[in-house]
């Protein structure tokens, strides 16, 4: 799942509520959803991620499970980030480019404001959204499957953290449509 459980974290820092432990899809582990975006089972580094073709993505990756297992909103974070924007100029295709910007968002999560603001939407759904746009861009077809699968895996307490914000904004291409499909898939769930 797209770094929901860093914004699920950075959520309850701002709320003061607990961390509730969901199991391995409410943060993530090697055979469910993580900060890469992915959530096929995949470990950190692994698929579209695979795709940017530079360290910096993987360690902004590292740097984004690190703050999901409880690590601290630093430097760290800030630093890989706005390594693999660096990465995501000078990839050598689509497919890598969104690869990295997916470890930007996802390294970026650790950032989101409790702030009633649709645009913080971005910060929960940014890294899954260019995640599946990089597995789009790989596969050549629609991200559907892709959305599906991450909407399927959402642990509750994701669809709770995001309920507390508006709909995602209008806009940001096929980014932007991403997305709004991850929020509205995930906002029509029970519960």
């Amino acid at each position: 799942m797209p770094v929901f459980c860093l914004a699920d974290r950075e959520a309850n820092r701002h709320t003061g509520e607990e961390e509730a432990d969901e199991g391995p899809h409410a943060r993530g582990d090697e055979h469910g959803p993580g900060p890469d975006g992915l959530g096929h089972g995949t470990a950190p580094g692994d698929g579209p991620q695979r795709e940017a073709g530079h360290s910096r993505p993987r360690e902004a990756i590292g740097a984004a499970w690190a703050f999901a297992r409880g690590g601290e909103r630093g430097k760290a974070l800030r630093d890989t980030a706005w390594a693999a924007l660096k990465a995501a100029q000078v990839a050598h295709s689509g497919a890598a480019r969104e690869a990295a910007r997916a470890a930007m968002a996802a390294a970026g999560a650790a950032y989101l404001h409790p702030l009633a603001n649709a645009t913080q939407v971005k910060h929960i759904l940014g890294a899954g959204a260019h995640a599946a746009l990089a597995a789009e861009l790989v596969a050549g077809e629609s991200a559907v499957g892709h959305l599906e699968r991450t909407v399927r895996r959402a642990a509750p307490r994701v669809v709770d953290v995001l309920r507390r914000y508006p709909a995602a904004p209008q806009g940001g291409g096929r980014v932007g449509e991403l997305i709004r499909a991850l929020d509205a898939g995930l906002r029509a769930r029970p519960g």
